[in-house]
């Protein structure tokens, strides 16, 4: 057995579940709270729990000897969490900027505020750091 990973390297993985937890709190919260897109907030908790699993993976991997990893699953999650985030896109950006107030009778259905701008904003980070990733990748 290997030995387990130095400080920084868990402290980052720590961090890395912040996020996804608090997408599946807020998906849970708010779950029939966005009547005019209704996969937001299963958009959130199914991003959520997939990243958590993905992270947990990485620790349970990186445990293991090089000869005894796999990365079949750890490869299955990613291509499946991207497919999602593609999905969630067309959710959250095709009802930008929805009714925000849920005692109006107006035709159009609400989506709550802290709902919809939590996931636009998640989405949105998402695309802010790939495009970082891609200028230090090419800057180095």
């Amino acid at each position: 057995m290997s030995e387990p990973p130095p400080p920084p390297t868990a402290c980052s993985k720590i961090l890395l579940c912040v996020l996804p937890i608090a997408e599946i709190a807020i998906g849970a919260i708010y779950l029939d709270d966005c009547p005019r897109q209704s996969y937001i907030p299963i958009y959130l908790i199914v991003m959520g729990v997939f990243s958590l699993v993905l992270v947990l993976l990485s620790c349970l991997l990186s445990t293991l000897k090089p000869e005894d990893r796999s990365t079949t699953w750890n490869s299955l999650i990613t291509c499946f969490l991207f497919c999602w985030f593609i999905a969630g896109n067309v959710w959250i950006y095709s009802i930008y900027k929805p009714n925000f107030d849920k005692n109006t009778t107006n035709v159009d259905p609400y989506c709550d505020k802290t709902l919809y701008l939590f996931a636009f904003w998640v989405t949105t980070l998402g695309y802010i750091c790939a495009g970082l990733l891609f200028v230090i990748s090419c800057c180095c």
